[in-house]
């Protein structure tokens, strides 16, 4: 045997020290410290006592007691997607684990990197219907990039990197360490850096360099090209190589609803969102194309409308770092696995070679496009009811707050208004529930955001109905100094399944009215609500008075705000691609739609 493998101990090379024993709780904690974590968001439950207790009593990483997992779960996506760093949520066995699923479900959806970390009954009564006990595990395998059962203190260092490893790299996403309690409670050597072996998993970052010089040659060769630029961009830290990609080839380019920030709004090239309630512009430039590159995008159907029938005449090159979204909705001529960052890079030195520095002749195609952003500029009707228009709040909020500041939404109409009318110059500016359409995730996103960038302004802009949901974060964010600013933009009802119901259902609006707002019993009173939680409340129902209010909040640092915009339930989202049909009959406003018979 050759003694290469027992190095001789030596001054550079002194003897490897007995490696400290820690319990499987502190070997949590010393794991996520080495990992760079400095802030987590849970909330204590008999499963995972042992690591709270820990948890006391060390200084390395801050821990935000949320009053709801589901919040814990929100805030650490928000951390996420604010920063770009790992967002952690921590909650107990059962019921505390279950309730972690919703933002876990919505993390993966959005391709978030976050790390839920889980306490479970003992090993020996797990499979006994012991209190509390769930099969998080199983429960979560569907909506996680993986899931892990930790039942040995010395399993916990390796299961912890693994686990930050699949979170962070290829298509980001979340993964689940369910960590038993007597794991937690026994001790081990703590090993670090541990050994990984995660066999099978090999993301590809690095694109093939015949698929880029195909698509840079199908680049030179269209008249009709759009970049069609998804989240991937921005998870990939691309923007910049965005821009320059852009400005090298003269293509106009979309953001989707996950993508705004990717590319700015300012920029001459920028026909703005796509989709379901897209801009004309960007909607029809899709459709007419003759060349999509889809840039970390996965043709969602509220992009595509039907699919069958979306951009009949294009071809597509897809970049998508996922292998399993190439070819899954629309079949990709010029399929490229790999990261935006490298693959952009790419593409830029790809295409200076096949153009020879000649430029694309884009002319009549840029021609059409302005034609249809002076036809259809992005804009709403004045309510008839007297009420205010809530596009024009969303919008005051954007212009008096500025570019630097982080705005997350909720779902429904107001995220469609905070998508259009709010402009975003930068990546990291704009939080939402994409794919899941989770309502409830503003505030606590909000809330993440600013504990992970605390030295922005952080709006919340949510509706009323969503706001119910989890407003009892705004007790986490006294508590703990963390001065949030929450647009409530209060059409007293589910303004969107309103919308539906008012186009679709003959005006049927079947419970979707909440009595929140304008001449109702007003329950809850949100600005009685915010006082109770100790922020300031507002209430504003005048449009004169929406500046001042918008200005207070700024001002006022010492406490999270609450702002009540009682506006219009009559307004609508426009424009319109009716679910189902093709974005052909994009409509820009009510009185220029079509009858439409289904849905």
């Amino acid at each position: 045997m050759s003694t290469d493998a027992f190095p001789v101990p030596t001054k550079k090379n002194p003897p490897t020290a007995e490696p400290e024993m820690l319990t499987g709780s502190g070997a949590v904690l010393r794991s996520l410290k080495e990992l760079g974590i400095t802030d987590v968001f849970g909330l204590p439950g008999g499963a995972i006592i042992p690591f709270y207790d820990e948890l006391m009593v060390q200084d390395d990483i801050r821990h935000i007691l949320v009053r709801h997992e589901q919040g814990a779960g929100h805030a650490a996506e928000g951390y996420a997607a604010a920063s770009g760093k790992v967002g952690v949520a921590i909650a107990t066995s059962g019921p505390g684990a279950t309730n972690l699923v919703t933002a876990i479900a919505d993390a993966y959806m959005d391709s978030v990197p976050l790390l839920a970390i889980t306490g479970q009954v003992f090993s020996h009564l797990m499979g006994t219907d012991a209190f509390q006990e769930a099969d998080i595990v199983g429960i979560t395998m569907p909506i996680t990039k993986h899931s892990f059962l930790v039942k040995r203190a010395e399993d916990v260092p390796a299961t912890i990197a693994a686990a930050y490893q699949i979170a962070t790299t290829g298509r980001p996403g979340p993964v689940l360490v369910d960590i038993t309690k007597d794991a937690q409670q026994n001790s081990a050597p703590f090993v670090w850096p541990p050994k990984i072996d995660l066999p099978g998993y090999r993301p590809i970052t690095k694109a093939h360099g015949k698929q880029i010089q195909a698509a840079a040659q199908l680049l030179v060769e269209a008249k009709k090209p759009v970049f069609y630029v998804g989240g991937g961009v921005i998870r990939a830290g691309a923007t910049a190589e965005l821009l320059e990609l852009a400005e090298a080839t003269g293509v106009p380019v979309v953001t989707t609803l996950m993508a705004r920030g990717a590319f700015p709004d300012s920029h001459p090239q920028h026909l703005g969102m796509p989709g379901m309630h897209g801009t004309v512009p960007a909607v029809l430039s899709l459709q007419e194309s003759d060349l999509l590159i889809s840039l970390g995008a996965r043709f969602d159907d509220r992009v595509t409308g039907k699919a069958s029938e979306f951009a009949p005449n294009a071809k597509v090159v897809h970049v998508d770092v996922d292998p399993a979204e190439i070819s899954k909705i629309r079949i990709a001529d010029v399929p490229i696995v790999g990261d935006a960052k490298d693959v952009i890079a790419d593409l830029i030195k790809a295409y200076a070679d096949a153009s020879a520095g000649a430029k694309l002749d884009l002319d009549a195609w840029w021609e059409y496009l302005h034609g249809l952003q002076a036809e259809f500029p992005l804009g709403y009707s004045e309510p008839t009811d007297g009420l205010m228009a809530p596009q024009y709040v969303i919008q005051r909020i954007g212009e008096l707050t500025g570019p630097e500041a982080v705005y997350a939404a909720g779902v429904g109409q107001h995220q469609m208004w905070a998508a259009q009318f709010i402009k975003y110059e930068r990546p990291h500016a704009w939080l939402n529930s994409g794919g899941a359409g989770t309502m409830g995730y503003a505030v606590p996103a909000a809330m993440g955001a600013k504990v992970a960038e605390p030295d922005r302004v952080v709006w919340a802009i949510d509706g009323d109905g969503c706001f119910q949901m989890t407003n009892q974060e705004l007790a986490t964010c006294t508590i703990n100094d963390i001065p949030i600013k929450v647009a409530i933009i209060n059409n007293s009802s589910l303004g969107m399944v309103r919308q539906w119901q008012t186009l679709f259902y003959d005006g049927r609006h079947s419970f979707t009215d909440l009595n929140t707002g304008h001449e109702t019993r007003m329950v809850p009173d949100f600005v009685k609500m915010a006082d109770a939680y100790g922020a300031l409340g507002i209430r504003v129902t005048k449009a004169e008075d929406v500046d001042a209010a918008i200005k207070l909040a700024l001002e006022t640092n010492d406490r999270p705000v609450v702002i009540d915009f009682v506006v219009s339930a009559d307004a609508m989202v426009w424009p319109m691609v009716p679910q189902g049909v093709s974005n052909s009959f994009v409509q820009y406003a009510k009185e220029r739609a079509p009858e439409w018979d289904e849905e």
